[in-house]
């Protein structure tokens, strides 16, 4: 029998912010997922079959639970294990990291897309949406002028769970972003950009296909 037959499978797409996430909690957690990167042009029949939205990533325990929101399985995981104090660090309530975590994924993701995906969007400036998301990159600014992350001197959920949205805003246009006023956020984003913990969520690993052998993720 495989020894990874019984762990969960994190369905993923190296790119896509959502999946990032999911997978640096996995990773804090410190315990062990079989992974299968997905294709999103052509997409596995398995994947399609437990992911109601069809969109990565998507989870399944070993105990049959279903997970395709990306915050759901960050939090799943972090309660499996949380080593690093990611859900409550202490003083801070989970509550007011997911409040500033669902600006971040509502009208600041909505406007990154309009920025970011000019094409799919009639009758939006792409300028005026970068402008509407900048305002809420001014508000982590104010957070991160005060401290080292969003709540404080350690690491939150919030952190990881908002980092990848920022560095896909920068990456639409790297040049504008670092010529932007908010010196703390670029601090931020930088230091996650070079981080072991950045690079090891990013190797690259093939287009699953039912029958591969299983791909462990862990720490």
């Amino acid at each position: 029998m495989n020894v990874m037959s019984n762990l969960p499978i994190l369905y993923s797409f190296r790119r896509c912010p959502y999946a990032m996430r999911a997978r640096l909690a996995v990773q804090s957690s410190g315990n062990a997922v079989e992974l299968r990167e997905i294709v999103l042009r052509d997409k596995a029949a398995e994947f399609l079959a437990v992911s109601a939205s069809a969109t990565v990533p998507a989870l399944v325990a070993a105990d049959g639970l279903i997970l395709d929101e990306s915050l759901d399985i960050m939090i799943w995981a972090l309660r499996g294990n949380d080593p690093e104090n990611w859900l409550i660090p202490p003083g801070i309530p989970l509550d007011a990291q997911l409040a500033i975590i669902a600006t971040i994924d509502g009208p600041f993701k909505t406007s990154l897309d309009r920025y970011k995906y000019e094409s799919r969007f009639a009758d939006v400036d792409p300028r005026d949406e970068r402008q509407i998301a900048g305002s809420y990159l001014m508000a982590l600014e104010a957070r991160l002028q005060a401290a080292a992350w969003l709540f404080g001197e350690r690491i939150s959920l919030a952190d990881m769970a908002i980092l990848p949205f920022v560095r896909q805003f920068a990456n639409v246009d790297r040049d504008w972003f670092d010529n932007q006023n908010w010196p703390a956020l670029r601090r931020w984003l930088i230091a996650f950009e070079g981080s072991g913990r950045f690079a090891a969520i990013m190797t690259k690993y093939p287009r699953w296909v039912s029958g591969d052998e299983p791909v462990l993720f862990a720490a």
